[in-house]
């Protein structure tokens, strides 16, 4: 199979930015579909071999127009939370759309395909987002005609991560700190490792069909995390680890001012299906990134670069661009 032209969905979010600069320097030509052209010129129109393309993304018809001449697809859109709390936001963008890049793959005979999933994705998982993610996931694993491969990331982070930038947001508005589901674990994993690993998977046969599990080599918990972001800032904050039933009612709070934060057009803190997703470990003991990279980056190399630069303006500006969908 030859590759010389992808196609991307959710291209103009962190991860997909890192990824087409990645490939735009292996040679590959990128085609990203968006939604809001405009806001996301400057950043990647200027990249040689990249065709920005302002477009209704859940259309099977625009899909299927601007696929067209491509030889791979790589979808990365995620949502964390939706605006309600029925899993209807989660089903639309994880796995109504993944239907629709499936049907516009086949009718286009385009046979490579990349899914970004989530770590625990699973179908009978325990909240909306690893359900969806878990079905989305089957189905282009079931796709006729279609060579998938799914990436399974634990947290992700970088300069313009949505988690350590958010926690470094909210802490330093918050003079107390209630954290919900303190010992949650996460293995961190950087995005140009991730990354790495999505190119160097593209053109290899070996990965057809496969499920990769992709975490950092160190393991945290939530309030670890939480705390090692505190240090980077250099401030003080009073960090109330919360009881089980304490999350939950804090999860409830937010879910219940929920119009809020659509009002404000940015991304609910915390919610009932977070509090869902945080019972099961973001860790695997199934972990393929040292097949891509040799010594994968830690936290501690680079986080405390861009946070301890932040402003408390910066900061809010990167939280409601981080908060958004990522298409």
């Amino acid at each position: 199979m030859i590759i010389k032209t992808i196609g991307m969905l959710g291209g103009t979010g962190f991860v997909g930015r890192r990824l087409a600069n990645r490939l735009v320097r292996r040679g590959y030509r990128v085609k990203i579909l968006t939604r809001d052209r405009e806001r996301h010129k400057e950043d990647l129109i200027l990249l040689p071999n990249l065709d920005l393309i302002e477009t209704n993304i859940h259309s099977e018809s625009y899909l299927t127009e601007h696929l067209d001449g491509c030889d791979a697809v790589i979808n990365l859109v995620g949502i964390l939370n939706e605006n309600g709390t029925n899993g209807e936001g989660f089903k639309h963008a994880h796995v109504e759309l993944t239907k629709k890049v499936i049907s516009a793959c086949q009718s286009l005979d385009i046979k490579r395909l990349l899914q970004i999933s989530a770590l625990n994705a699973d179908p009978n998982g325990p909240s909306h987002y690893l359900k969806t993610k878990g079905e989305a996931e089957d189905l282009v694993h079931a796709a006729e005609g279609i060579y998938a491969t799914s990436f399974r990331p634990s947290v992700i982070f970088g300069p313009e991560d949505s988690f350590f930038n958010r926690f470094a947001f909210l802490l330093k508005i918050s003079p107390i700190f209630p954290l919900a589901c303190p010992n949650a674990r996460f293995a961190p994993v950087y995005i140009d490792d991730l990354t790495s690993a999505m190119v160097q998977t593209m053109e290899n046969k070996d990965y057809y069909g496969q499920r990769l599990d992709i975490c950092g080599n160190e393991t945290y918990t939530l309030e670890e995390l939480v705390r090692f972001t505190l240090d980077c800032l250099g401030i003080k904050r009073l960090i109330v680890p919360l009881p089980e039933i304490l999350s939950r009612l804090l999860a409830l709070d937010f879910d219940f001012w929920g119009f809020v934060f659509n009002l404000i057009k940015i991304e609910k803190p915390f919610s009932m299906d977070n509090f869902h997703s945080l019972q099961v470990d973001s860790v695997s003991t199934k972990n393929t990134l040292q097949q891509f990279v040799e010594n994968p980056v830690s936290i501690k190399a680079v986080a405390p670069g861009y946070l301890n630069q932040l402003s408390y303006r910066s900061d809010y500006m990167k939280y409601r661009q981080t908060s958004r969908r990522t298409n």
